[in-house]
């Protein structure tokens, strides 16, 4: 192969790996604690109540079909899908409920607690970007050394995403507290 077709290999198998890392840990976060899950599925409003402990059940469960796929040199392909979809479906409920003025929900994510906010659908459409390059280059067999870059590339971007996720979360305290300091209350 040539350098473009192995660099492509390579960055389809770091967001491959950023991947396995996010969801499992969004879906251990949401698993560890379902109840409470169920009561942030249960806050978008976009299910009737008798579906709510089916669909945060059935969330956690693509989840780690998701790792599962990503795993498997097979069903690379399949497996990114599915994370696209995820995060897509997450980014529509999200700006469904931000539509309706909506903010004061927690994502559910995984991670540091965050309120709903257009920086979570933007990251979630840039981390649907990613999920493209494992999904259009499936596997590829990498040399030991090229995979070793592309695991250590994959586990910076989950250190890139997790320092994204704690600057998002700080700034919607910071501007709650802003806000309940002007005497205006946190926003809705």
């Amino acid at each position: 192969m040539t350098a473009e077709p192995r660099l492509l290999a390579m960055a389809a198998a770091s967001a491959t790996v950023l991947f396995v890392v996010l969801f499992l840990r969004a879906a251990f976060h949401k698993a560890s604690d379902l109840v409470r899950f169920q009561g942030y599925v249960d806050d978008y409003a976009l299910l009737p109540e008798p579906l709510v402990e089916p669909v945060a059940k059935g969330l956690v469960a693509a989840e780690l079909l998701t790792v599962a796929l990503l795993v498997v040199p097979m069903t690379v392909s399949v497996g990114a899908a599915f994370a696209l979809a995820l995060l897509l479906v997450y980014a529509g409920g999200i700006a469904i409920n931000l539509k309706r003025g909506r903010r004061r929900i927690e994502c559910g994510c995984g991670g540091p607690a965050q309120m709903l906010s257009a920086a979570l659908v933007l990251r979630n459409g840039l981390l649907g970007a990613l999920a493209l390059l494992p999904l259009v280059a499936g596997f590829n067999a990498l040399s030991l050394g090229e995979a070793a870059a592309a695991v250590s590339s994959g586990l910076l971007l989950v250190l890139f995403v997790a320092l994204a996720e704690q600057l998002l979360a700080n700034d919607g305290h910071v501007q709650r507290l802003r806000a309940s300091l002007s005497g205006k209350g946190a926003p809705s």
